[in-house]
């Protein structure tokens, strides 16, 4: 069975990726994987380096990032804690069109702290691209963490409609108990 990472932090995932892409590329390779996704906060810094170091090493580049979503507006300049993580990677050029204005409206019409999206940003601009709910920091699984089932399954099931088969449940272990009570939920 193979193995594709599709939540990955480089360098250009300031103070959370220490991973160089040269060295994740050469390591995903050495690992046996045919494919890897980069998925860095709210920017697409490194995606042009990560495609032509994927390519040259026979590994299918996957092109993403994990977006902030702002709580309510991307022009409301409150609540900055409460974003949500939300793992976006393009499945064609459509896509990739859309990630690209995606990050660039979180820059210019988004930024406060971070560069963020919005929900309704976010329904106008999801053809081509695929979903992961994302880790604890997402809507789903802080609600799910927090004891807040149905929150978590309304946002999901809203994920669901607007993505279609192209949306997917981010289950993580990496040992932290929230972790384990938003995997209960998710399973």
């Amino acid at each position: 069975m193979s193995f594709t990472h599709l939540h990955v932090h480089t360098e250009y995932s300031l103070l959370d990726g220490a991973a160089r892409i040269k060295d994740l590329v050469e390591h995903a390779k050495a690992l046996g994987m045919d494919s890897l996704a980069i998925t860095d906060h709210g920017n697409m810094y490194g995606v042009i380096e990560f495609y032509k170091k994927c390519t040259a090493a026979g590994v299918k580049p996957i092109i993403g990032m994990e977006a902030y979503v702002a709580p309510k507006t991307i022009s409301d300049k409150t609540g900055m804690r409460e974003n949500a993580h939300l793992i976006l990677l393009c499945k064609n050029e459509t896509g990739y069109r859309n990630l690209c204005y995606l990050v660039s409206a979180g820059f210019t019409d988004g930024f406060y702290g971070k560069p963020r999206i919005d929900w309704p940003l976010l329904h106008e601009h999801a053809e081509g691209l695929v979903c992961l709910s994302g880790c604890l920091a997402g809507f789903v699984a802080r609600n799910l963490a927090n004891g807040e089932y149905e929150t978590a399954k309304a946002k999901a099931l809203e994920l669901k409609e607007l993505f279609g088969g192209d949306f997917y449940l981010e289950v993580q272990d990496h040992g932290i108990p929230e972790e384990a009570r938003a995997r209960n939920g998710l399973l």
